[in-house]
């Protein structure tokens, strides 16, 4: 029943959405001051529980580009077993962690557990990907490549994404993917991201990018936090100086590699809308 005078919003119009509040929930907060009235196991990292100080920072300071990622940093290097190291082995006799979802991607027998002919249709894939060590351990890094490859040019095929005539970027906690659409066409991604871990999950529904900050960093952990776009409290996206194919995920932050993370800085902008859902998956 509506109430008098109640406009109906049309389906899909912009005014329909939820408008996100303008720095999350946590805004009283201020990046590295550390809570003191708290027990030291309660304190968090800013990426989570404390929003960033806005301001507008100088000429000087945005120029500057953060550093490039050093050695392997933005290689797809995959989790092996270390004995699988240690006798460098063609091929895996091992099983991995991801074996049956790689097995169901590859369209064999998920069985969950490893063959010969298993480990020859992985290595395939970790050649034609530069996935290194290639030697058919279904590990996270090959399942998270593959996730990506599915995604390929249509990330939104299963429409879980809105579709406005604004930018809207895209954050998929189920796939760990983010991309960038406007309308339906996708403007930057998909891209490999590490969202935030069991207790400190990457907020879902509308936000807003409210500040960016090229060269952030975490002056509680001194933590550097390269193209930090900020959209709900704390969280952010950035890139990280470290490999995002781990078990354990951000403390609520997305995390990107590095190169992605500069890419989408040139995408996104202040009071661009973001829109999160899923749930990253715990090993």
């Amino acid at each position: 029943m509506l109430l008098a005078g109640a406009a109906v919003l049309p389906m899909g119009s912009a005014s329909a959405d939820p408008e996100p509040p303008a720095s999350g929930p946590q805004a009283e907060l201020v990046p590295g001051v550390p809570l003191s009235t708290l027990p030291l196991w309660a304190t968090d990292t800013p990426d989570q529980a404390l929003p960033p100080e806005v301001y507008t920072p100088s000429v000087e300071e945005d120029a500057v580009e953060p550093p490039d990622a050093e050695g392997e940093t933005n290689e797809l290097v995959e989790y092996v077993d270390p004995w699988d190291v240690l006798d460098e082995p063609k091929c895996s006799e091992q099983t991995g962690p991801h074996q049956r979802q790689v097995e169901e991607w590859l369209k064999r027998e998920a069985d969950g557990k490893q063959s010969a002919a298993d480990c020859r249709a992985i290595r395939a894939f970790q050649t034609k990907h530069k996935i290194k060590p290639a030697i058919g351990f279904a590990g996270p890094v090959t399942w998270a490549t593959m996730q990506l490859v599915a995604a390929g040019k249509n990330p939104n095929a299963a429409g879980k994404c809105p579709v406005r005539a604004y930018r809207i970027a895209c954050v998929d906690l189920d796939r760990q993917l983010a991309w960038v659409q406007q309308g339906k066409k996708v403007v930057y991604g998909p891209a490999h991201i590490r969202s935030g871990r069991k207790g400190y999950e990457t907020r879902t529904g509308w936000h807003r990018v409210y500040w960016r900050h090229k060269n952030h960093v975490s002056s509680l952990y001194n933590s550097p936090m390269p193209y930090s776009q900020f959209f709900s409290g704390g969280q952010a996206f950035h890139g990280v100086y470290a490999s995002l194919f781990t078990p354990v995920g951000s403390r609520g932050c997305v995390n990107m590699r590095l190169d992605d993370a500069r890419q989408l800085w040139g995408v996104l902008k202040n009071n661009d809308r973001v829109y999160v859902w899923g749930r990253r998956s715990e090993p």
